[in-house]
């Protein structure tokens, strides 16, 4: 029974010594996963998001630090930022005067709704500005302030004499110059808002950032629109 019992030691610890072997073999070439957490904990937090700017009308977006997230929230209005509220309150009041006359003085009905949209959009516009401004403090025009004596006129606002001129037509011809001149109106207020971005810190605060963008789309929008009334004008006879 003794070379018996020898020999099942020997293959016992044979077995042994190649299933250490293999072990080694295989830690060596195998990288385990990391371990998952023990029930009833969570598991490790995903990394943050990026913090991404959205970017001024025309310019593009761009990721930011968390400090400077934080720093953009308190972010306070400039007085650049009033002094294009103020303007643009007298910008927006001209056009509501040329709406005006068209009701009078126009015989198309495409005309005539063009100048609801434009009157319904900026009355309501000048509002929304007067009640941004009253909430700061700061002096709010009314709609006639721009005709007090040495009031500036903002950009693209028509002079005395070209509101004479548009008083003064009627027809066909009222149409062709009140579109002419509209334009010329909205491509001032394309500027105002360019003239408001070059200024250091200006147009950050939220009311007036998502306010001039809503300008720069709406009244592209509608420069493209006017543009393409006029040239279905100036085809027909004078």
């Amino acid at each position: 029974m003794y070379p018996l019992r020898v020999q099942l030691s020997w293959q016992r610890i044979a077995c042994i010594l190649w299933t250490l072997g293999a072990g080694a073999s295989c830690a060596g070439r195998v990288e385990t996963a990391a371990p998952p957490p023990p029930p009833g904990q969570p598991a490790s937090p995903a990394p943050p998001a990026p913090i991404v700017q959205p970017g001024a009308p025309g310019q593009s977006s761009r990721v930011i630090a968390v400090d400077e997230a934080v720093d953009l929230s308190r972010v306070r209005y400039t007085s650049a930022d009033v002094q294009f509220m103020q303007g643009m309150i007298s910008h927006h009041a001209q056009a509501l005067e040329m709406t005006a006359l068209l009701r009078k003085q126009s015989e198309s009905e495409d005309m005539g709704k063009l100048g609801l949209r434009i009157e319904l959009s900026q009355a309501d516009e000048i509002h929304m500005m007067q009640g941004w401004l009253r909430a700061r403090g700061q002096d709010a025009p009314d709609v006639h302030a721009h005709h007090a004596h040495g009031a500036t006129l903002m950009p693209g606002m028509l002079t005395p004499e070209e509101m004479a001129r548009l008083a003064e037509a009627t027809g066909t011809a009222f149409d062709r110059l009140f579109l002419e001149l509209m334009i010329k109106h909205h491509d001032g207020a394309l500027i105002m808002v360019e003239d408001l971005l070059s200024q250091p810190g200006a147009g950050q605060d939220s009311d007036i950032f998502a306010f001039i963008s809503d300008i720069t789309a709406d009244q592209s929008m509608e420069i493209a629109r006017m543009g393409a009334m006029l040239a279905t004008l100036k085809e027909l006879p004078q």
